[in-house]
């Protein structure tokens, strides 16, 4: 079956207050466990490539792979540029193969946002891909994404309507309190749990959703930076020669109420990477004579299946069991 793109799949998880998690990828186990896991559980699945993936790993490689993934497992695939950086990274994605395109110009004035999101907007509607836009910066270190903290911006619910109708764009991404990166908070912003000791983050502001979803109704919204940077990789990372410390994320019971709400799409790109180094990590000490990648790549892989099993059932909601997923899954 071909790529799709994303706007069947947000209808379907704005009605069924579930999310698409949109994963990003790097290389071929990365595709392979990502793929395994949401066909497994009857999912549709966003599989999406940052400016630095392509760099990493050349666009036609990662094209070629998620095709050749469409030929392996039976579900709705749709192919994403993250943070797309300019309009000309965007027009190679789009004569490229990508189905959607995200164009991030949030650290620009509002005016000059607006400009350069309907640039792509109107390139990419012409070659039938769709668009997310960026309003509002978030904080973090993600390839070639970095805010740092205190510099980040909430997104102002005042500015939404006119900007999505300005530009035309057909999804948005917004800042209510995620972070890019594994460690998504500083220790001055955060509580410490007295029992664990693992930092707690700020809460998300539900209320600046609230007030965006009254603004631009059955529109869907995306949230970056959702790694809930799992405390069991981290664990796993550390007691295998790993020094990560104070590494913290989005709780999940937040992600699950976002979900549920116009929130359509939900990033996990940092909870990829320490389940596969946790994998890595973990079988070369058990396995310190092995030298063949098969073997030290294959636990990384299988922990990247496990992740993305968990999140798709247990917090996006957009396993089968959703009566508007398998109509996804049926109509492919």
């Amino acid at each position: 079956m071909p790529l799709v793109g994303t706007k069947e799949m947000f209808k379907k998880a704005y009605e069924g207050g579930f999310a698409i998690g949109a994963f990003n990828v790097n290389n071929m186990e990365i595709v392979q466990g990502i793929t395994e896991a949401a066909a497994a559980l009857k999912s549709p699945v966003i599989l999406q490539c940052s400016a630095g993936a392509r760099k990493y790993a050349k666009h036609a490689y990662l094209v070629h792979l998620v095709k050749a993934a469409l030929e392996v497992e039976d579900i709705p695939i749709a192919l994403h540029l993250d943070h797309g950086p300019d309009f000309e990274t965007c027009k190679s994605c789009i004569d490229g193969g990508f189905t959607s395109v995200m164009i991030d110009k949030s650290g620009l004035s509002f005016e000059d946002n607006i400009k350069e999101t309907k640039r792509v907007v109107e390139y990419a509607h012409a070659h039938g891909v769709v668009v997310e836009a960026e309003l509002g910066t978030l904080a973090g270190i993600e390839d070639d994404v970095k805010v740092e903290h205190g510099n980040e911006a909430y997104t102002r619910p005042e500015e939404v309507e006119e900007f999505v109708s300005r530009t035309g764009c057909d999804s948005l991404a917004i800042a209510i309190g995620t972070s890019h990166g594994a460690y998504k908070f500083t220790p001055e912003q955060c509580t410490r749990d007295p029992e664990t000791g693992i930092l707690v983050p700020p809460p998300l502001r539900f209320d600046v959703l609230a007030e965006i979803e009254k603004k631009i109704p059955n529109f869907p919204i995306v949230l970056h930076g959702a790694s809930s940077v799992i405390q069991k990789y981290v664990k796993i990372i550390n007691d295998n020669g790993g020094k990560l410390k104070d590494a913290v994320g989005i709780p999940e019971d937040q992600l699950r109420k976002a979900a549920k709400s116009a929130v359509c799409k939900i990033n996990i790109d940092s909870d990829l990477r320490l389940a596969m180094t946790a994998g890595i990590r973990e079988h070369f000490m058990q396995h310190p004579d092995h030298f063949d990648p098969r073997q030290y790549i294959a636990p990384g892989r299988d922990y990247i299946k496990e992740l993305v099993e968990h999140k798709i059932k247990d917090v996006l909601g957009s396993d089968g069991s959703a009566p508007a997923i398998m109509d996804l899954v049926n109509a492919k």
